[in-house]
């Protein structure tokens, strides 16, 4: 099996070309969740550090790493970028503009809180773009995969709504937050069918709406 190459800085030197020398990496956690909030992660990194890529060694789209590996490249990331920062968007902020309009916010929020100003925006998804921020993009499927900016963004995004979930755990016993972190589980489903909804639950996500109407059920069998 042909192993998947890491990601580089290709299309950060794109933008780097065209005199535009801080490149932004954009990508987020938390969209198909069914409680907590949509977090983003935001990163510029020094694509002219010659060691770059032995220093940020094991980034790569954080689905693809354990969470231990993602715990341990947060602070590498933070350490190495020229300026990094996460953004979130509420439940109550999903159920408001949708989940495509909270990402949108959630990664503007990460931008505004770099303290750097980007020049351009590589973002993770097809058709994703901040239209509210008038700066140069590009956006990208499978982005993690490309971009080490993107890449890194996504450990960003990924660690900070999950040690989120585990505090707000203690808030809102029973519902087992800390360990589904808030996405459609079998254990998540059964808290749900037997608390209802808690305030960090989306209330227009298709789950969350039938329990509200009574409409959610679980069969306690093998593969429910």
């Amino acid at each position: 099996m042909t192993k998947e190459p890491p990601p580089r800085l290709t299309h950060e030197h794109a933008f780097v070309e065209q005199g535009l020398l801080t490149v932004c990496g954009l990508d987020e956690a938390g969209r198909g969740a069914w409680a907590g909030p949509v977090s983003a992660g935001a990163v510029i990194l020094p694509y002219d550090q010659p060691d770059i890529f032995e220093v940020l060694e094991g980034v790569r789209d954080s689905k693809k790493c354990t969470p231990l590996q993602r715990e341990r490249l947060f602070p590498v990331i933070f350490e190495a970028a020229i300026a990094a920062a996460p953004g979130l968007a509420s439940a109550e902020e999903i159920d408001e503009f949708g989940i495509i309009g909270a990402t949108q916010l959630a990664m503007r929020r990460a931008v505004e809180s770099l303290g750097v100003s980007p020049a351009a925006l590589l973002i993770d998804g097809r058709y994703l773009r901040l239209p509210t921020v008038n700066l140069p993009q590009k956006s990208m499927s499978r982005g993690e995969q490309h971009s080490l900016s993107i890449a890194a963004a996504s450990i960003v995004a990924k660690v900070t709504r999950d040690r989120l979930m585990v505090e707000i755990d203690d808030l809102y016993p029973g519902y087992d937050f800390a360990r589904h972190k808030g996405y459609g589980t079998i254990h998540h489903r059964r808290a749900l069918v037997d608390l209802g909804p808690c305030p960090l639950h989306r209330r227009t996500f298709a789950p969350v709406r039938r329990r509200i109407k009574g409409e959610l059920f679980y069969e306690i069998s093998a593969g429910s």
